[in-house]
């Protein structure tokens, strides 16, 4: 215990966090509910084809009200809109696709595997197909029409692309499909759609980020023209936030397929990777967004006074939008779930421009620490000889940072690329993120409160990222004890500057990972900082109320280092017995047999040795209370845990049983 391999992060499955789930209704309402469904479905089966549009452009709004999913479901939506993606009207086919679509979102986890187990990815798979077929080639000249047909077939193939996306991140059995039936040359032909249909290409970059991870039959059938047409992408020019999103996500799916690149070009793409990410970690959100707000509002302003000259503000046609959490809304409603916070309308042009800044930075981040914390035996394809400069960067960074969560070991040439382009720098700013300016103008306008929940979750990934690049960078390539010194402070003030504890779990884990890894790598070179055990002590007992196991963890490890750092010192028996008598209660109370064995391995840190660790553990009568805890961990360890934990759980566990025998062996022989 006290150590953690990092872990590579995962493309989030979708959630339709923050929607209303309705946990009781009385019949009243579930008939009211009911009866709008059964006429809808109804609706699907008419002749006329403006009928069935209707009907898929109504559920597709009505499903936005995750309530009224289970109604929808239970009467075999699925099977009823399936046929309708290949229906003889495109419009239906646009409709029932963005219907689905929005039902997969909304609906999350379970629902996408219920769709799949339908078989609602036979339809999709056709419907995709048949729109490569309307799609122009790269070589061809986009429509000029907004009237023309292939017009109507990308955004087909938008909604269709989005549907997949959230089936695919939902459910391990729909990426098997998807390389079962070859759809990468699908999303290959969408993504290159860029120069004329930004939205189109996006839903396929981000779709083809999420199923290329870890996916290593999609790696087997990867071609040239695939890798070419990823590369293209990632040296493009183009300006614009949009085109800046593209690129970051065509860098990720490029770092997932890295050990496909030819030898010879894996430097030069490593390169342009990482400049990829480090142009959209360097652009200033906080400036940026106030401005695009006023921007939007001056462009309103103006587009009001001259509908006003025309007498016709209130002319809207039904268009049908989607945004970067694969949910479409339906322009013309006005009333619908207020707690779905990610629908960008398209009308909203700096909004979406804004969003697609943040998402761009937070994938970035992501990104980033993939590269930190890789561990793939595929990684080691990156380069086909390891010189013997990496060789030697991974023996100093493993002996700097003895102890410090298993530090893992970049290669020589992601090291460098990320110090050349001043990645460590440019994370560092984004923890500093969100910017009161920025959070103002978007708490004042309703449309835009939807990007603060955005800009807090950059923070909390460039505080994730920040953890990952403490432990596999050696601290001198970071700038030395006066960088970490400084860092310290930092997190000090992110921390403690306000009279309580931020109490947002996402946060608390992102930051108390960071501190983790600071605090072991300062107390193995025994450089002084600047939080006190009383301010670690506050952190630790929010961390210790969370839910999440990780944090509580996270928690006690800065209180097992803090207090082995305070062991070493004089007049510090206070404070230790303060740190003691914390993880003592946590050993002995804690439901979760992780938590209470690295309360324990923090309780072996701290008291291990010193006079004042002696004084301490007598103080709060150490000896007699693990004696007292010892039967109880045996049992639980015995009884509760088969299937419960995992095997590397369990082994670490046991070695926590076997260390506390002998802990209270060395107890008892110092009295």
């Amino acid at each position: 215990m006290g150590k953690s391999k990092n872990k590579k992060f995962k493309r989030p499955q979708f959630s339709a966090e923050g929607l209303p789930v309705s946990a009781a209704k009385d019949i009243e309402e579930e008939e009211e509910v009911d009866s709008p469904v059964g006429e809808l479905l109804e609706k699907l089966q008419s002749p006329c084809a403006d009928v069935r549009e209707y009907a898929c452009a109504s559920i597709s709004r009505v499903v936005q009200q995750s309530q009224t999913i289970p109604a929808f479901l239970q009467r075999d939506a699925v099977r009823c809109l399936g046929p309708l993606l290949l229906d003889r009207s495109l419009n239906v086919r646009e409709t029932a696709a963005g219907a689905l679509r929005n039902l997969s979102a909304c609906g999350g986890l379970e629902v996408c595997e219920d769709m799949v187990k339908q078989d609602i990815l036979t339809p999709l798979t056709a419907l995709l197909r048949e729109c490569c077929v309307g799609l122009p080639s790269s070589t061809e000249n986009p429509p000029k029409s907004p009237k023309d047909q292939k017009n109507v077939v990308e955004a087909i193939a938008n909604e269709a692309v989005n549907l997949l996306w959230n089936l695919c991140e939902c459910c391990g059995r729909a990426v098997s499909v998807f390389n079962k039936e070859g759809l990468l040359d699908v999303l290959i032909q969408c993504l290159q759609q860029h120069p004329h249909n930004m939205e189109l290409a996006l839903s396929a970059a981000r779709c083809l980020h999420t199923v290329s991870e870890e996916n290593a039959e999609l790696l087997g059938a990867l071609t040239t023209g695939a890798l070419g047409a990823l590369e293209s992408v990632l040296l493009s020019a183009q300006v614009g936030m949009g085109h800046i999103l593209l690129r970051t996500l065509a860098a990720g799916s490029l770092w997932n397929m890295k050990s496909c690149l030819p030898s010879e070009q894996q430097a030069q793409t490593l390169s342009a990777l990482v400049a990829t990410l480090s142009q959209s970690l360097e652009l200033d959100s906080g400036s940026l967004i106030p401005a695009l707000q006023e921007a939007e509002t001056a462009r309103s302003t103006t587009q009001t006074t001259e509908a006003a000259g025309d007498g016709d503000v209130e002319a809207v046609e039904m268009e049908e939008e989607g945004d970067g959490d694969g949910v479409v809304r339906n322009k013309k409603t006005s009333k619908r779930d207020n707690n779905i916070s990610d629908l960008l309308p398209t009308e909203k042009e700096e909004l979406r421009e804004a969003a697609a800044l943040l998402e761009a930075q937070q994938t970035s981040l992501e990104i980033i620490v993939n590269m930190c914390c890789s561990d793939d035996p595929s990684d080691d394809e990156w380069e086909e000889t390891s010189s013997s400069d990496e060789s030697e960067l991974c023996d100093a960074v493993c002996e700097g940072n003895s102890g410090l969560l298993s530090p893992l070991c970049l290669s020589a040439e992601v090291h460098s690329a990320l110090l050349n382009h001043g990645i460590p720098q440019k994370v560092l700013k984004k923890t500093e993120f969100p910017s009161n300016e920025a959070m103002e103008v978007c708490s004042k306008s309703p449309s835009w409160k939807s990007l603060i929940k955005k800009m807090h979750r950059v923070q909390c990934r460039a505080l994730t990222c920040l953890h990952s690049i403490l432990s596999v960078m050696d601290p001198e390539s970071l700038g030395g004890t006066p960088a970490l010194q400084n860092l310290a402070q930092h997190l000090s003030n992110l921390v403690f500057s306000t009279p309580e504890i931020p109490k947002q779990e996402e946060f608390l884990e992102a930051v108390t990972s960071a501190v983790r890894s600071l605090l072991q790598i300062m107390a193995s070179r025994s450089i002084p900082q600047c939080m006190s055990p009383e301010q670690l002590m506050r952190l630790s007992e929010a961390a210790t109320r969370c839910d999440a196991i990780s944090i509580r963890v996270n928690a006690l490890a800065i209180l097992g280092i803090t207090g082995s750092t305070l062991a070493r010192q004089q007049g510090t028996a206070a404070s230790l017995q303060m740190i003691g008598t914390a993880l003592l209660q946590v050993a002995s109370k804690d439901q979760n047999m992780v938590v209470c064995g690295e309360a324990l391995d923090a309780l072996f840190d701290v008291f291990a040795d010193g006079k004042e660790a002696e004084t301490a553990a007598k103080n709060i009568h150490l000896l007699p209370s693990l004696k007292t805890l010892q039967p109880v961990f045996k049992a639980k360890l015995r009884k509760e845990c088969k299937g419960k934990y995992s095997q590397d759980q369990l082994c670490v566990l046991d070695n926590v049983k076997i260390n506390l025998r002998r802990f209270i062996g060395y107890l008892e022989k110092l009295q």
